[in-house]
C-alpha cells in the first residue's frame, strides 16, 4: 500500500471536462439570428498538465473550480452579439487559456437549431495537451 508521502508524489495528466454546457447566445448573420438569442451547446477540455494524484488538500481554493469556468463560458458566449462562430470560439478559446494552470483548451461550440436536419459546430484546440 502506498504511504501518503507517495501518493502526494505520485503525478498523473488532468483533464477538466464540460460536456453539454446548453444556453441561449446571440451568435449569427441572418436577419432572425440578429432579433433573438439561439440555443447554443458547449462543450470544453481544459488541460491541466501534470497533477498529483492527490491534491494537496481538501480545499477548493488550490484546483481550478469548474463553477468558474462553467460561468466564463456562458459569460463570454453572452457578452455581445458575435456575427460568427469561428469569432466566439476563439474569443472563448483565448480567455479560457488565460486560467490559473491551463496549459491546453479544446471547444466545440454547436448550433443547435440552425438547420432541421442537423447541427452545426465549430471545434477548436490550442495549447499543449
Amino acid at each position: 500500500m502506498l504511504s501518503p508521502d507517495t501518493m502526494n508524489q505520485a503525478t498523473g495528466l488532468q483533464t477538466l471536462t464540460l460536456t453539454g454546457l446548453r444556453f441561449d447566445a446571440n451568435l449569427g448573420i441572418l436577419a432572425h439570428e440578429k432579433s433573438a438569442p439561439q440555443p447554443i451547446q458547449v462543450d470544453a477540455e481544459l488541460s491541466l498538465g501534470a497533477q498529483p494524484l492527490a491534491p494537496r488538500d481538501d480545499n477548493i481554493e488550490h484546483v481550478l473550480d469548474y463553477r468558474k469556468v462553467r460561468q466564463i463560458i456562458i459569460d463570454e458566449c453572452t457578452a455581445e452579439h458575435v456575427n460568427l462562430l469561428e469569432s466566439l470560439i476563439g474569443k472563448l478559446a483565448q480567455r479560457l487559456m488565460q486560467l490559473p494552470g491551463v496549459r491546453g483548451v479544446r471547444v466545440k461550440i454547436a448550433k443547435l437549431e440552425i438547420f432541421d436536419d442537423c447541427e452545426v459546430a465549430i471545434r477548436m484546440e490550442t495549447g499543449q495537451w
